[in-house]
């Protein structure tokens, strides 16, 4: 399964959502009518001779009528010629006269080729047999065509109807402006138009892949080695296992990769990364239970250097974005490995549950603050009703979203993409 089919399958829940609550938006108010919307498959209204004639079967202009005998004439007029262009008569031979006897002698006419084929009689072209409905769109048609004209509930866009959409992406953990802001470029040139559900998905679909464009980036990687990536994030929020498919996967494409167990305070983090390390083919460096995680990242980067490694991944215990005490002890971290190397750590990636809905918002403004986020990572996105969520950040902060995961699987964290996401939250096809 791709990975569309598995965001899109993961995210029924924000999906459903929003799709029945489109639906009833629509129909609060709509009416039903038909479908004019153009056909999805080759259907498509015939013009007046559907069937084209080729070329060579052009019908060429009958001379005048010759009368009858009671032994006719044998046929002497020359074959067509194959070119579709206007026809002009050869200036040896002078067009046929309107006289009761052919002009000339059988014997003097030019005689067509023997090894030509002989040109079949002409015939009217085969016209398809129209439907009951009157098109001649053939069976192929019948099949693709969307709905054959059948009712489709439709809704005129107004203020109430926006407001609707509002409250609905609010629900959607969309956030307050980002919502406004939404409904107002969804209104945008279509007030007093009659739009369809499938109509409204698409253009929300294509507002929040406009949004979120900007901020689809891959986490950059510098010539620097060791490049140093801090993770931090709330309890729960999916930091080990991120780091673990992380690794994973730069192994994967030829990096080589060293983990440092900054989260000496949960003995079963260090065990999950090791876990995750004997998985992926990575070192993971630990240190005893309660030592200090800034000691512990200083030595795994003397280590990484000592190597050569390209990638050196610390995990940082969870902590809350408003416990001051376990906030400065991530500011301490940063401020020891810059005693290896200023410019570390290279990347600092905030892994976010999709589950906190707004909470995340607050968590980014603190994480910022102290630890100078580059981008992030959002996590759990299949067990919530609030993808939303990823939207307002978007909005609001601009920062790099590097990845997204909708499982436990390796495969389930990938990059993230704009279009396949919009697509997936509003419950359209890729």
């Amino acid at each position: 399964m791709s990975f569309f089919g598995k965001l899109k399958s993961k995210l029924f829940k924000s999906s459903s959502r929003l799709e029945e609550g489109l639906d009833s938006i629509v129909q609060d108010g709509g009416s039903a009518e038909p479908d004019r919307s153009p056909p999805v498959g080759p259907d498509v209204t015939p013009p007046v001779n559907p069937v084209p004639v080729p070329p060579q079967e052009q019908p060429t202009p009958r001379p005048p009528e010759v009368p009858q005998r009671d032994d006719p004439a044998p046929d002497i007029r020359p074959s067509p010629a194959p070119d579709p262009g206007p026809r002009v008569p050869p200036p040896q031979e002078p067009a046929p006269q309107p006289v009761s006897r052919p002009t000339r002698a059988p014997a003097e006419v030019s005689r067509p080729d023997p090894q030509r084929p002989k040109t079949p009689p002409q015939e009217t072209p085969p016209q398809e047999i129209p439907d009951k409905s009157g098109s001649t769109g053939g069976v192929l048609g019948r099949l693709f065509r969307r709905g054959d004209g059948a009712p489709v509930m439709r809704r005129t866009l107004d203020d109430d109807m926006l407001e609707q959409i509002e409250e609905l992406l609010i629900s959607a953990d969309m956030g307050v402006e980002t919502a406004l802001r939404v409904t107002a470029n969804m209104a945008e040139g279509r007030m007093g138009r009659k739009v369809s559900t499938r109509e409204i998905k698409e253009i929300l679909a294509a507002e929040v892949a406009r949004i979120m464009e900007s901020v689809a980036r891959p986490m950059p990687l510098y010539p620097t080695r060791p490049q140093v990536v801090l993770v931090v994030g709330v309890n729960g929020s999916g930091k080990t296992t991120t780091i673990g498919k992380l690794a994973s996967q730069f192994r994967a494409a030829g990096k080589s990769v060293v983990i440092a167990a900054g989260d000496t305070f949960r003995a079963a983090a260090v065990e999950q990364l090791q876990v995750w390390g004997d998985r992926a083919g990575v070192p993971v460096l630990t240190a005893p239970e309660g030592s200090d995680p800034a000691s512990l990242a200083f030595d795994a980067m003397t280590k990484a250097q000592a190597d050569g490694a390209d990638l050196l991944l610390i995990d940082t215990a969870g902590r809350l974005q408003n416990r001051a005490d376990l906030m400065e002890e991530l500011s301490k971290i940063v401020r020891v490995i810059r005693k290896k190397d200023p410019d570390a750590p290279h990347n600092t990636l905030l892994v976010l549950d999709a589950t906190t809905g707004q909470n995340a918002l607050r968590q980014v403004e603190t994480f910022q603050k102290l630890a100078d986020v580059t981008g992030l990572v959002m996590t759990k996105l299949d067990g919530t009703a609030k993808g939303g969520v990823l939207v307002a950040l978007a909005d609001r902060f601009g920062l790099p979203i590097h990845a997204i995961g909708v499982g436990e699987q390796i495969d389930d964290l990938q990059a993230f993409d704009p279009e396949e996401f919009a697509a997936a939250l509003t419950g359209l096809d890729a």
